[in-house]
């Protein structure tokens, strides 16, 4: 029997509605605006459809050397650092998941205390910079590598997901300890999985505080970072990067600049609604312990 919605319902989803075209409202504002020509901008500020699509900003901007080097860079940190984060999660919630492991108390207490403190930017700085990793990618990857909300979800959810009895059966067929995680366990939390593949590549697309603290050596910089340069610059002097983009034949930088804010979240929002279905159930599982 279908449910009937109730006024209650109603003024929920009217509330909702309006909350969501409140956060989607500027990222259509930008995207539109930055296929439009400057002109017809200045004559409509408020206008979201341009009267012809003009593509020359983006073509700019996909020329931009730093645009070609900070994708590359990005790309890599995202996959390299995800694939490591998802490796770390795995073999660090398993054994947490077991209550009989020695010292289970000790390991979750040490971990749920990084929740709440930590040594601050300063001595993360001389740390990197003590182990050589400034000025490399590795300092915007292993630093942030595993996060303790994480690895909480990612034992919650084996808790809830492995029988015990699952575990012992394949103990009883001959299977070792590494068997049993990487063929038994691990297919069995995919929705775990991407929901953290989700969360951590989110995370590193969009980390550029790591490369302003570890990283001079420009042509390391994350998109991110030339996405910062290319928005944020000082309003008395036109920055290096804007005079390049505004010689002869040029757009102008406003449009630039919302070409580049799109051309740097585009990828991630096109990945996100393929990974929604496993992001959901991976939460919804994940979070609460029985």
């Amino acid at each position: 029997m279908k449910k009937r919605l109730t006024a209650m319902d109603y003024v929920s989803m009217i509330v909702v509605g309006i909350f969501a075209l409140i956060c989607v409202m500027p990222f259509v504002y930008v995207f539109c605006v930055s296929f439009m020509p400057y002109s017809e901008y200045i004559e409509n500020p408020l206008k979201i459809i341009p009267s012809r699509i003009d593509l020359t900003a983006y073509k700019q901007m996909l020329g931009y050397e730093l645009i070609r080097s900070g994708y590359l860079v990005t790309v890599f940190i995202t996959i390299a650092g995800t694939a490591l984060s998802i490796f770390l999660l795995i073999i660090s919630a398993y054994p947490l998941s077991k209550k009989d492991l020695k010292g289970h108390r000790f390991f979750m207490g040490m971990v749920l205390f990084t929740m709440f403190f930590n040594g601050g930017m300063i001595s993360n700085y001389i740390l990197i910079r003590g182990i050589k990793l400034q000025n490399t990618v590795w300092s915007l990857i292993i630093p942030g590598c595993i996060s303790a909300f994480n690895l909480i979800l990612m034992k919650n959810f084996i808790l809830q997901s492995i029988p015990d009895a699952l575990e012992e059966a394949a103990r009883i067929d001959g299977a070792n300890d590494l068997q049993v995680l990487f063929r038994i366990v691990t297919p069995l939390l995919k929705p775990a999985i991407a929901t953290m593949i989700v969360f951590c590549a989110v995370n590193y697309w969009n980390n550029y505080f790591s490369a302003m603290l570890y990283v001079s050596d420009r042509d390391l910089w994350p998109l991110t970072l030339v996405l910062r340069e290319l928005v944020v610059e000082d309003t008395s002097a036109v920055s290096s990067v804007t005079q390049m983009l505004t010689s002869a034949n040029r757009s102008h930088p406003f449009t630039l600049k919302m070409a580049a804010i799109i051309i740097t979240v585009l990828p991630i929002l096109i990945v996100y609604p393929f990974m929604q279905k496993y992001f959901v159930k991976g939460v919804s599982l994940g979070s609460v312990k029985e």
